[in-house]
């Protein structure tokens, strides 16, 4: 839609406001609300101040004047709000130069996207993330000197299979690494599922599908591939619909990557493919029908993992996931159709269906800076020709130790990921992409985290030492 089309939708819908969203650096979804009649082809065109000082990690309050811009593409009618309201995605930008204001992360997608077009490689950039969460009846935590706990609970859990409950317990449930996918009533998930997904079709996001997944609560909806910036607000919309429709439902979704012990954990493998002047970049006569440049792209990527994870997997809890040893994709190498390697090529029919699948990142990455980082890389690996080695067709997971010795991981902790953020970035700066300046704020904002992680007594650790 242009900015009439908005102005046009507001008047159809007869609608009272206006959610202007932006996303901060940690990838959470902010929103400030206006009045409708205040929002004209003016308002769009010139946009809306705010106060960027209290976004953590953004400016201080020395120069905290900001300015957010619609885009007038993504409106849609926000369906969970009593009052019609109209929801769009903005850009930041400096109020006194109109610039991309360097930090915000929408407006890091937009320039990746500009510098694949600046760079001649390619015109546009799909991109198709497929994210899972979990969904629990109850979640409690704490934090403080003296205890730290968390306790989850659901109906269909593995866990509650001799739960006594009032109306009986009717013992249909997946069992552990048991929910990929069995039918109701043992998958209890369905209508629940379903209204996600009609409520992102409602709201004008193109999806295909859903489904229970391995873990025990665990689920993923299918969002179709589009291009960098828009998947990021459909990755960020998302997330938005899911939290709410299981608030409606009572219950919690959540994105973390691990938040139960000895189960499955939540990922999010992305899709990748670039296209130029109307035609496939990556498919070709090469290994599992990949062009040469998808394979220049495959290098870039398992170069710059280690890095990649500061974006891909920006959480402590990340690492929970990706430990050697389980069905974690932990293992840099690449193959066609096995899922045990970082990089996976799937299988397609069609050339237009060729793509590259990070399967290492997890949906609490910011889609923004996660998408243009694993672009950066990709490009990258494009343009000095980095050779990905030869494919890994054998099962990884089950490899004999000495052959597992010779193969990189990517890393194993946060902290490993950011100190290899510090010293390998300037393949995030071509272009301008990225700036200096915002890594070092990303980096600050996740060193905070880290040192949270590493100064806090762990339960397990009472249980291991307390009595040593």
């Amino acid at each position: 839609m242009e900015n009439e089309d908005v102005l046009k939708l507001l008047a159809d819908e007869d609608t009272d406001y206006v959610d202007l969203r932006f996303t901060d650096p940690r990838g959470k979804l902010q929103h400030v609300t206006v009045m409708a009649d205040q929002v004209d082809e003016d308002f769009l065109e010139e946009g809306f101040m705010f106060d960027g000082s209290s976004i953590a990690g953004w400016k201080s309050i020395e120069a905290s004047d900001m300015k957010l811009m619609p885009d007038a593409g993504s409106a849609y009618i926000d369906p969970f709000y009593a009052e019609k309201t109209l929801a769009m995605h903005c850009s930041v930008v400096e109020p006194d130069t109109g610039e991309a204001y360097e930090r915000d992360p929408r407006g890091t997608a937009q320039k990746a996207e500009a510098y694949l077009r600046a760079s001649g490689i390619g015109d546009v950039a799909y991109f198709g993330p497929e994210a899972e969460f979990f969904l629990f009846d109850d979640v409690r935590f704490a934090v403080g000197m003296n205890k730290v706990s968390y306790e989850v609970d659901a109906q269909d859990a593995a866990w509650n299979s001799d739960t006594e409950y009032e109306t009986g317990n009717m013992g249909h449930r997946p069992g552990i690494k048991g929910g990929y996918f069995p039918v109701n009533p043992i998958d209890d998930g369905q209508d629940l599922r379903s209204e996600m997904l009609s409520t992102m079709k409602r709201i004008g996001m193109k999806v295909d599908k859903h489904h229970h997944e391995v873990a025990s609560c665990q689920h993923e909806l299918g969002l179709i591939f589009s291009s960098l910036t828009i998947q990021g607000d459909e990755l960020q919309k998302y997330k938005y619909v899911i939290h709410n429709v299981a608030h409606a439902y009572g219950k919690s979704a959540t994105f973390m990557p691990k938040p139960i012990y000895g189960d499955n954990g939540t990922g999010m493998h992305v899709n990748m493919s670039i296209w130029k002047e109307g035609k496939p970049l990556f498919a070709g006569d090469r290994y599992a029908d990949l062009s040469q440049e998808a394979l220049w792209f495959i290098g870039g990527i398992l170069k710059h993992a280690r890095t990649l994870n500061a974006f891909t997997n920006p959480s402590t809890n990340s690492y929970k996931r990706l430990i050697p040893g389980f069905e974690a994709p932990v293992l840099r190498a690449y193959s066609a159709r096995n899922r045990s390697g970082c990089v996976r090529i799937p299988w397609t029919e069609s050339p237009k269906a060729k793509r590259v699948e990070a399967r290492f990142p997890d949906p609490a990455a910011n889609p923004y800076l996660a998408f243009s980082a694993l672009l950066m890389a990709g490009l990258d690996g494009i343009r000095n020709r980095t050779d990905p080695g030869p494919a890994s067709d054998k099962d990884l997971y089950d490899l004999p130790p000495e052959e597992l010795a010779g193969i990189p991981t990517v890393c194993a902790s946060l902290r490993e990921a950011l100190e290899n953020l510090e010293t390998d970035h300037d393949f995030l700066l071509a272009g301008d992409v990225f700036t200096t300046d915002q890594i070092e704020g990303y980096l600050a904002l996740k060193w905070e985290e880290v040192y949270a992680y590493e100064h806090t007594p762990h339960p397990v650790e009472y249980k291991m030492y307390y009595s040593c």
